[in-house]
């Protein structure tokens, strides 16, 4: 059988397969089954990409509603890629924003209506690995590219060993603080990484700006907090981990008794809940504390540059995150690209993603978007993250391990529903710290104890 019949006859049986068997297929292979059939499901794991690409293939691509010109940019990509060779022509379909994006996977999946190529939230990728909806992608990607995407992309891509996603871009997050300010104030501004304000040290500077006539000093984008979404994981996780706590057993992923709620986690959330109880927060309900001028200290991502620099051209520096106590450290991770199982064609579906790998591509989306680019060619081309650039710091703290993954899990995203819970209950509502962490515990391990623990074969 040819690799075109091949595909034909898959095209005919995938949704089905996809619907069932394959979640089948996959317990199986997990309990021992048929040496034979382990073998073959293995190779089959092994050759996403086997080097073959007959005729032309069509693919489809989704893409998150996100920024406009995020949107637009892919949009031209697609356009260019389509011209320039004819072996495989892309569809992109871009979903609405009525129902999440997630939601809208998980029903996909379900009814087998997947696309080849699918764009999702970096930490879904181990949920979505473990049940079933990628495939590994390392047969793929050869060396030269693996080896030029940053140490943090390919440690966000990893799951149980193999390589299942790779972004075009990636995040970064710190303080962005006004020079002017501090100076005025004699506080010293941190060069990188190695010295970090403290936490005990940012609480004195903080009392002391507003002594300097700052009333809420610090912006911790409280109005974004409320909404409990997935900024409080990104966001405020690196506290607690650099306090020395976690969101869960890093090493096991079975509990979280102990690491949520233990000593480390409950110091860092409730310094920050003593920050905003001590009225040195801004609410922020206008969400234009830092470019308003009142608050000098704003801890945020990458995607706030651009307005900040525009409300105070050459008064903006990014620093990072204070120290809890076992060195700083940062958030990182950001949506990521994966072959579906019922992609009837990876080595057509690598063609494009490839092609949205090359440097000229890495560095166009992240002009657009703001993120930082993933690979090292992409990242000289832009003086934003080269040596002594404004933003290089995003790129030091990705390169040298203080950025951190949310936790490597398939039980992630119970785990970010609790932790953002909390989060918002005790910087918002002010909710006692120690009693809030156990619920958050009790709630993620309910989910493990439902999945059985989330065993490495899958459902």
């Amino acid at each position: 059988m040819t690799k075109r019949h091949r595909k034909a006859w898959r095209l005919r049986t995938h949704r089905a397969v996809l619907a069932g068997a394959l979640s089948a297929a996959l317990l199986a292979a997990g309990c021992g089954g048929n040496g034979d059939d382990g073998k073959r499901s293995e190779e089959r794991r092994d050759t996403t990409c086997d080097g073959e690409l007959e005729g032309t293939t069509d693919i489809t691509v989704w893409f998150h509603t996100g920024q406009s010109t995020e949107v637009d940019t892919l949009r031209r990509q697609v356009k260019d890629f389509n011209a320039v060779q004819k072996a495989v022509r892309v569809e992109l379909i871009t979903l609405p924003q009525e129902r999440p994006y997630a939601d809208l996977v998980e029903s996909a999946a379900v009814s087998g209506e997947l696309p080849d190529l699918l764009d999702f939230d970096g930490p879904n990728l181990y949920n979505y690995a473990w049940s079933g909806k990628l495939k590994p992608i390392d047969s793929c990607v050869p060396g030269n590219v693996k080896s030029d995407l940053l140490r943090s992309i390919r440690e966000q891509g990893t799951y149980a060993g193999r390589l299942w996603g790779i972004g075009t871009f990636d995040s970064g997050l710190g303080l962005y603080v006004r020079p002017s300010v501090l100076k005025k104030a004699g506080v010293r501004v941190p060069s990188g990484p190695d010295d970090a304000w403290t936490a005990t040290e940012l609480t004195g500077i903080l009392r002391k700006l507003r002594q300097e006539g700052y009333e809420k000093p610090l912006d911790l984008h409280l109005n974004d907090l409320a909404r409990a979404e997935e900024w409080n994981t990104y966001g405020f996780a690196p506290a607690v981990w650099s306090a020395g706590g976690d969101l869960i057993d890093p090493r096991s992923f079975r509990t979280a008794e102990g690491f949520l709620n233990g000593p480390g986690a409950v110091r860092a959330m409730t310094t920050m809940q003593n920050w905003v109880k001590e009225g040195l927060v801004d609410p922020n309900k206008d969400g234009k504390a830092f470019v308003k001028g009142r608050s000098p200290l704003s801890w945020q991502g990458h995607w706030m540059y651009g307005r900040y620099t525009e409300a105070f051209p050459d008064d903006v520096k990014i620093v990072p995150l204070p120290d809890f106590g076992r060195g700083t450290v940062t958030g990182m991770g950001s949506w990521q690209w994966g072959v579906t199982a019922g992609s009837t064609d990876g080595d057509a579906v690598w063609r494009f993603l490839a092609y949205l790998l090359k440097p000229r591509e890495v560095d166009r989306m992240s002009r657009a978007n703001g993120a930082i680019p993933a690979t090292d060619s992409a990242v000289a081309l832009s003086p934003r993250f080269a040596e002594g650039g404004v933003e290089r710091l995003f790129i030091e703290q990705l390169k040298s391990g203080v950025a951190r993954p949310r936790s490597q899990t398939p039980a992630y995203p119970a785990i970010t529903e609790a932790f953002s819970w909390a989060s918002a209950e005790i910087m918002v509502d002010g909710a006692p710290v120690k009693a809030t962490l156990d619920e958050a515990v009790r709630r993620i391990d309910k989910d493990l104890a439902e999945h059985q623990g989330y065993p490495s074969a899958g459902p």
